[in-house]
């Protein structure tokens, strides 16, 4: 593969040392070049994080209102169609819409209060999370999924 490895770009939802939710980009970098197997042409990967996980696929109805809230779990959150929007409690709002995503780790907040969502358009949106389950080390978002080995 004659291209240099990519770089992605996401959102990191964390709690900070004060209980504050907070959110900044971030970039997955560590992508090798390899075969999924058999005749498979070369393609890059970042296999980023194993352990037990459990993936939802999600419709955020036209109306819907996220008040505070935490994430359940650490999780990939990436819209499929349609669009979303996360508030902190430090006061950032991002928006995402299909082919951008985020990693959702505010447990630990304050009160538990965490961060607001909500919908784009007024348009349903169609998401697939990934949820870890078991790992401890993501609980809070630090260190981020893209710093642990």
């Amino acid at each position: 593969m004659a291209n240099e490895a990519p770089s992605f770009t996401y959102w990191h939802v964390y709690t900070d040392e004060e209980g504050i939710s907070r959110q900044e980009q971030r970039h997955l970098t560590d992508f090798t070049e390899e075969s999924m197997g058999g005749d498979s042409g070369s393609q890059w990967n970042n296999k980023l994080m194993r352990g037990a996980t459990q993936v939802i696929f999600s419709e955020l109805p036209a109306d819907f209102d996220g008040d505070w809230h935490e994430n359940p779990h650490p999780q990939w959150i990436v819209p499929l169609s349609g669009g979303w929007w996360v508030e902190t409690m430090d006061g950032t709002r991002t928006e995402m819409r299909q082919g951008e995503f985020s990693f959702g780790a505010d447990q630990g907040t304050l009160n538990e209060k965490g961060h607001r969502s909500g919908v784009l358009d007024n348009q349903p949106c169609r998401m697939m999370i990934i949820q870890f389950t078991e790992d401890e080390r993501l609980r809070g978002g630090r260190p981020a999924p893209d710093e642990l080995a």
